[in-house]
């Protein structure tokens, strides 16, 4: 029979895991959404001021990396927190 205390350690464990990929996945969500956002303000900015269209390539291309980056970090960590649970 399985003792108690091993399973409220698993149930615990789990409940930690879930909090932390919900935590993270928030935080890519509000990452996408402001990043989304800067990208429609520059748009708006470039059609009412017409600024120099290769600066706004540049800042579009460099929020698109930041973008990336931080769903490669969110995945690298929640493989982590999965292996250490398993």
């Amino acid at each position: 029979m399985i003792s108690r205390s091993i399973v409220v350690e698993l149930v615990v464990k789990v409940v930690v895991v879930v909090v932390d990929v919900v935590v993270l996945v928030v935080a890519a969500a509000v990452v996408v959404i402001v990043a989304v956002v800067v990208v429609v303000v520059v748009e708006v900015v470039v059609v009412v001021v017409k600024i120099d269209v290769v600066a706004v390539v540049e800042l579009v291309v460099k929020v698109v990396v930041v973008i990336v980056v931080v769903v490669v970090v969110v995945v690298v960590v929640v493989v982590e927190l999965v292996v250490k649970v398993v």
